[in-house]
């Protein structure tokens, strides 16, 4: 399969997905999204992968500028949907983040919250997203580790590609934000109770840190 053909077999995962009028993850944010981004000072921020938007919309909620991206226009329907609900609004683009151009240091922060990209692809885009964030900018990132692999074959309701080169370890981590000054970087197992998809025991990486130059 080229690159090409998973990433169109990709979004129609996803538009299927978030078709459903249940939210799949849930309408609340993410635990560690929500105990991170209440230690900042609101600003602007970029949430790649944000699906439903339930960390965008709890972000804008906090009074921060939100952009929030994902390739899933049936994620934008019921992002939009749910920043209404909050009465809050966000920036929602449908695009490939692959394909998108921001000016350098347009944003004070960047969260990634289970962004899982292609093998071949996910350094690229890290340092790409890099770019976009400013110097003193934060990063809040949690998402499968490669020890979760053998979880998710155990238990496919807790969710998380079954791929392992789509997890992620800490040297990847630290090669990829090289330039940073790092405030949290652990790899752990908790227990993960969010919507329809990720329910049960998960290994997760999680990485706080700032940009340094």
């Amino acid at each position: 399969m080229n690159n090409n053909s998973f990433d169109e077999d990709y979004k129609k995962f996803w538009d299927t997905r978030y078709k459903n009028p249940e939210y799949a993850y849930g309408k609340n944010p993410n635990d560690f999204f929500k105990e991170q981004i209440q230690k900042l000072k609101p600003a602007s921020i970029l949430l790649p992968a944000d699906g439903e938007a339930r960390n965008g919309v709890y972000a804008a909620e906090l009074g921060w500028d939100v952009t929030s991206l994902d390739l899933s226009i049936e994620a934008k329907n019921k992002a939009l949907e749910l920043a209404e609900e909050r009465q809050v609004s966000i920036n929602y683009i449908v695009e490939d983040l692959e394909n998108l151009d921001f000016p350098k240091s347009s944003f004070d922060a960047i969260a990634l919250i289970y962004a899982h990209f292609s093998a071949d692809k996910k350094s690229l885009l890290h340092k790409k997203l890099s770019e976009w964030l400013k110097p003193g900018g934060t990063i809040i990132f949690e998402a499968f580790s490669k020890n979760h692999h053998k979880l998710v074959q155990s238990n496919p309701k807790i969710g998380g590609p079954k791929d392992i080169d789509m997890l992620f370890s800490k040297e990847e981590l630290l090669e990829d934000f090289q330039q940073y000054e790092i405030e949290i970087l652990e790899d752990t197992q908790i227990q993960i109770e969010e919507g329809l998809y990720h329910s049960g025991s998960g290994s997760v990486i999680r990485f706080v840190g700032k940009k340094s130059f």
